[in-house]
């Protein structure tokens, strides 16, 4: 029984997620505004920053891994076609081998509304995986690690946030 309620849980919890998502990703975003980007996120402890961005909106990730080899990431960013929401997402297609010692994604421009992390992005009929709610905090711009608190997993991060667009 106890595996029945956490399966209802969790499906409602993907459900609320995706509505959330649909309220404020565009159903249709012209080309000139969503762009994702391969980068290579490198292991040996030293802090790196990726950044990507759209008009006057960017979102940079900055981490430090440990382990393994060099890995292939993806950025994708993304604003609404009425300029009112950016959104970034950041993760490793499949699973990641690295151990995150730290880890912040920031969005210039725009105040976060939304974001989570996960340990393990869906794949292989896998879904994904959220970071425990105390492992990352969710600030009005940045998205980061909780020190002491995260257990060094990051395979994808996602944050939206509204812009400071304003009509004339």
């Amino acid at each position: 029984m106890a595996t029945l309620n956490h399966f209802c849980v969790v499906n409602f919890a993907f459900l609320l997620i995706l509505a959330l998502i649909a309220a404020f990703v565009p159903v249709h975003a012209s080309a000139d505004q969503t762009k994702t980007t391969e980068f290579n996120v490198k292991p040996g402890g030293v802090v790196h920053t990726f950044t990507e961005g759209i008009r006057e909106y960017e979102c940079s990730f900055t981490y430090a891994s440990q382990g393994g080899t060099n890995e292939q990431w993806l950025m994708s960013v993304g604003l609404s076609d009425d300029d009112r929401m950016f959104s970034c997402s950041v993760w490793r297609p499949g699973k990641s081998y690295l151990f995150f010692t730290q880890f912040k994604a920031e969005l210039k421009g725009a105040k976060i509304e939304y974001a989570n992390a996960y340990s393990q992005a869906a794949g292989a009929g896998q879904s994904d995986v959220p970071l425990k709610p105390d492992e990352f905090t969710v600030g009005d711009s940045t998205v980061t690690h909780t020190e002491g608190k995260f257990n060094a997993q990051l395979s994808k991060l996602t944050a939206i946030g509204r812009t400071q667009h304003d009509e004339l």
